[in-house]
């Protein structure tokens, strides 16, 4: 009888500071209601329809505080922001309206924030505690109110360089052993798309999410890594790790959880909420040069028609040099092999450093080398200093294929020392980027996505996958695919080969890459050999920009198909991507003005036959007029309007 009625008490003394606080976003579509008391929930609908049950938030830390339970509001904030933010480096426009109504329910030593937005919310743990304690956990559900299809990019360990296939699964069918990375891309219905991932993820670990309940997910973080093992082969894994997941200041902002709400599949390409939730980069970065990027480690550094051995020398470099300055190509990356495995201080007795560098210069030509990460942190100010010296322009730093926190600090520790050597970042073996663009302008690029390379050992990287990615992993932004290759074939009749690789789709399907694709540090995958056979692609590949001044999504639908115009200045592109089905449009050319002349690239009459078949033709067009796009199966198309 005293247990029951200290288990009532306890229920009506919670019951009596439970509170609802609501936030609409400013058109009023979106609303989030926030119920206070035992738990903290919040609920979102959308045009009146509820797209997320009551899904409890909360953190747990080691000094026996839980934030997020009992929480007795004592203050309540609200906020209305709408500016302009004009991005460094304008990955899908010169302009970002960042419109949004937020939230702050102040509990005395922590607040939570709410921001919604017109395409998208988001909510924040702030903290305000004397000492430095330890998260033991962060609780993070998503509860929907019906059985949604997802694209569930499943993951095996959280050890992964997070390079998921998107695979087609209802809740219902996802196991509660089964887990993935995000972002994670979900249908509700017709009229409403939910996009899950995080922004402003500083010293702090990366979200994945786990299948719990019927219809529910919830965050799963790597632990704070306690011991590790280094591999001959340059990594270093984890070999124990702690009962907490961060360590942490006592006061700090947490990551953004972020839920992008669309209403349509063409929305998701040009909404940029990750972005906006980032920090405001701090500094000068008007030196950045985006551009693209001439590869040698997908094409094996493989020549033909040279009178010297090709590999990782001068000789072959100084052809790529030669190659990058002909079709007025920014950099060339030195890939794997130039340095001592584990002194990225030292070349190999093959590689003139200073020599290349200096020949790169005259031909208006720079240089960027990869690095694997382990030996780079041993030596990282040396390296970046040493760097300097040679003129190298940005790393590449590969196989880092994990991110708890230890990582992450590690992450943005190479983005401000770069920065300050005035050096472009790509990263590969990459988590996803959250919002790196705004906060450090020098990290152009990042991997984290099923790419082109997957074509020198597998056939899985498909034209369905490819169009699945501009809805997917390219929301969260920057991506780098590494499009580009020369050698095409269908699905059916494509052939496995590490040295000299195919890709699944025909060419134009890699052409329209590099219009619906966004990295503002572009590859160009294939043997500079190759690409000089080629000088019909040529013609669009040395011309198309890497960075746009606004983006139009004119059709799209995920897997099936996308078509994207961009414009740089006065000129249009347009890039046209099919999956496994052949698609055919007639495109309205409402958004140009005055009479231009339209270049296109298209599939030619014999693709059926040869994915490498490509035609190139011209017409006079106007406001106005319609285009008619064709694209074959795994086809694809690319256009330049001027």
């Amino acid at each position: 009888m005293k247990k029951t009625l200290l288990c009532l008490m306890m229920a009506w003394g919670s019951l009596a500071f439970a509170e609802n606080y609501t936030v609409n976003s400013p058109d009023s579509r979106i609303t989030v209601n926030v119920e206070t008391g035992t738990n903290t929930t919040y609920s979102v609908t959308f045009h009146g329809k509820v797209i997320l049950n009551p899904s409890p938030i909360s953190m747990t830390f080691d000094n026996g505080t839980v934030i997020g339970r009992n929480m007795e509001v004592k203050k309540v904030e609200r906020f209305t922001q709408n500016q302009v933010l004009k991005p460094v480096v304008r990955q899908k426009s010169e302009q970002i309206i960042d419109h949004y109504n937020e939230m702050v329910l102040d509990a005395d030593r922590y607040k939570l924030y709410f921001r919604v937005y017109n395409d998208g919310l988001a909510y924040r743990f702030h903290t305000d505690f004397p000492d430095s304690l330890k998260v033991l956990n962060e609780e993070v559900t998503y509860c929907f109110p019906e059985d949604y299809n997802t694209l569930f990019p499943e993951e095996r360990s959280m050890l992964s360089a997070q390079q998921p296939l998107f695979k087609p699964m209802k809740l219902s069918e996802i196991g509660t052993d089964r887990f993935c990375s995000t972002p994670i891309l979900i249908k509700v219905d017709e009229n409403a798309r939910i996009f899950i991932s995080e922004s402003d993820l500083e010293s702090y670990p990366g979200m994945f999410l786990r299948k719990q309940g019927k219809n529910e997910l919830a965050g799963k973080f790597a632990a704070v890594s306690l011991e590790d093992y280094k591999t001959d082969d340059r990594q270093i894994f984890p070999t124990k790790r702690a009962d907490y997941i961060a360590r942490v200041n006592g006061t700090r902002n947490y990551p953004w959880r972020a839920m992008i709400v669309a209403e349509n599949d063409a929305n998701l390409i040009t909404n940029q909420l990750i972005y906006k939730l980032a920090p405001e980069a701090e500094g000068d970065y008007s030196w950045v040069r985006p551009g693209k990027i001439a590869w040698d480690w997908y094409n094996a550094l493989i020549l033909t028609g040279v009178d010297f051995k090709c590999g990782i020398n001068n000789d072959t470099y100084k052809y790529y040099i030669d190659f990058a300055s002909k079709y007025g190509i920014e950099y060339v990356v030195i890939d794997d092999g130039w340095s001592e495995a584990w002194d990225v201080t030292k070349t190999i007795p093959e590689i003139n450093m200073e020599e290349l560098v200096a020949y790169g210069k005259k031909k208006n030509v720079d240089l960027i080398l990869w690095v694997s990460w382990a030996p780079f942190r041993e030596k990282i100010d040396e390296a970046f200093d040493k760097f300097s010296q040679w003129g190298i322009k940005g790393i590449k730093m590969d196989f880092m294929n994990r991110d708890d926190q230890e990582m992450v600090d590690f992450y943005y520790e190479v983005a401000r020392k770069a920065a300050t050597y005035k050096m472009l970042v790509d990263f590969h073996g990459a988590y996803k980027p959250t919002g790196w663009l705004r906060t450090f302008p020098n990290v152009l690029t990042s991997e984290g996505v099923a790419g082109l390379e997957n074509h020198k050992w597998g056939s899985f990287v498909t034209p369905k996958h490819n169009v699945t990615l501009p809805f997917t992993r390219m929301v969260a932004g920057p991506m780098d695919y590494t499009p580009g290759a020369m050698i095409n074939f269908h699905e059916k009749d494509h052939k496995i080969w590490f040295n000299l690789p195919a890709s699944v789709g025909t060419r134009c399907h890699q052409l329209g890459m590099y219009v619906v694709y966004e990295s503002p540090l572009q590859m160009l995958a294939d043997s500079p050999s190759n690409y000089y056979r080629e000088p019909v692609c040529m013609e669009f590949l040395s011309q198309v920009p890497v960075v746009w001044d606004e983006t139009r999504v004119l059709k799209a639908s995920v897997g099936e198909y996308v078509i994207v115009a961009r414009r740089h200045g006065d000129a249009w592109y347009i890039g046209g991507m099919a999956g496994e089905k052949g698609q055919k449009f007639e495109i309205d050319l409402d958004f140009i003005k005055g009479n231009k002349t339209l270049t296109y690239w298209e599939d030619g009459v014999n693709v059926d036959m040869n994915a490498n078949d490509v035609a190139r033709r011209t017409r006079k067009v106007k406001q106005g007029d319609k285009i008619t796009i064709t694209m074959y199966d795994g086809g694809g198309y690319a256009a330049v309007i001027k």
